[in-house]
């Protein structure tokens, strides 16, 4: 009897003990949902705009859905500027976009875009800064900068991580089964006639390739950045300004990247892959660039990137006036422009490009 009851307390004890594991198992599970759900919050605030990022979940697998909400919250007296439909966001799918408005308890006003979207990639990813515009018309406050027609307000960077599908401890490696190795193969007297034909072949393709590389080395010069720029420049406008739609675009694409590249060799802005308001918020650190000209480049490049990307056609003074402020940027800036090596290929076109112009330069420097 004592046996039995001693037995029957063992089993009680041992349920109570699975019960127990599988309870912390649950927990455990729940806590492991709830971080991966956490958020990123970046909050920005100047004079009474407050922009608030969000991103949700922070640990993203791929193929999950992520939330992204901008709120910007500001007096009734102020007049804002939201960001673009999709601004900063071309690495990503958007499978939702929703915005919203409305007045808070205190009288302020509350703008929202809430984006819903899903990576391409995993690994190390980003939502890059975001740009509001904002007038203040409050009683007795300057509305705008000396040097801007808005107030700006750019929103910190999002870095986050998209977690792969792959088990842990799992490559991209794949390895083949091994197969049966064949015994090694007696040289016979042709085996070896062609490994000294082959060596030869190989030797003499190496001093050919050494040869050549040596006289092109030899060929490569160094020319200024402004001379590249304008040799180009002069290129796209010597066929005319466009006539139709598709030539407008490619027009716009064709100038606003000669200039880009040449701010890239002027200055030593490497950034590619920046947006255009990045690429702006990076040239503006720059010393040399002033400020009259930093404002030059804004105008210049949002022109070019609503004709690209918004799709609005530019009528003839339009282009015209893109035309007259990227040969004025040029010319204003040619001064200590740094020396690029390019090939002598390109020698006879930019003196071809120098002489043929050069009244052309006269009167932008007057």
């Amino acid at each position: 009897m004592k046996w039995f009851f001693a037995k029957h307390i063992a089993n009680r004890v041992r349920l109570n003990c699975l019960a127990i594991v599988f309870l912390f198992a649950v927990l455990g599970l729940l806590v492991d949902s709830r971080a991966d759900a956490t958020e990123i919050k970046k909050v920005n605030e100047l004079g009474p705009v407050k922009v608030t990022t969000t991103l949700t979940p922070e640990n993203p697998t791929i193929g999950d859905e992520i939330q992204l909400e901008i709120k910007v919250e500001y007096a009734a007296d102020v007049e804002v500027l939201m960001p673009e439909f999709g601004e900063a966001l071309s690495r990503y799918s958007i499978l939702d976009f929703v915005p919203r408005q409305h007045i808070a308890d205190d009288g302020s006003i509350v703008v929202t875009q809430r984006y819903t979207l899903q990576p391409y990639l995993s690994g190390e990813q980003s939502i890059t800064p975001i740009l509001v515009e904002f007038i203040d018309n409050r009683a007795g406050k300057k509305p705008t900068p000396d040097d801007a027609d808005a107030f700006e307000i750019l929103t910190d960077r999002i870095d986050f991580r998209v977690k792969s599908v792959l088990p842990r401890g799992a490559t991209n490696e794949l390895k083949p089964p091994m197969g049966k190795l064949e015994p090694p193969r007696e040289l016979t007297t042709s085996s070896f006639v062609w490994l000294i034909l082959g060596g030869l072949l190989l030797t003499g393709s190496a001093i050919a390739v050494g040869v050549y590389l040596s006289g092109h080395r030899k060929r490569v010069i160094r020319r200024s950045a402004y001379e590249i720029a304008r040799r180009k420049l002069d290129q796209l406008l010597s066929s005319g300004l466009p006539g139709n739609e598709s030539g407008i675009e490619q027009f716009f694409v064709s100038i606003s990247s000669i200039v880009r590249k040449y701010l890239e060799d002027r200055f030593d802005l490497h950034a590619p892959d920046l947006t255009t308001e990045e690429f702006l918020v990076l040239a503006a650190k720059s010393r040399e660039l002033s400020n009259e000209h930093q404002k030059l480049l804004r105008g210049f490049l949002k022109q070019a990137d609503l004709v690209k990307f918004a799709g609005v056609r530019a009528d003839v003074d339009e282009i015209e006036k893109s035309r007259e402020v990227a040969i004025k940027f040029l010319e204003e800036t040619r001064e200590n422009a740094p020396l690029i090596q390019v090939s002598s290929d390109d020698t006879d076109g930019l003196a071809q490009s120098s002489i043929g112009n050069s009244s052309e330069r006269e009167e932008a420097n007057v």
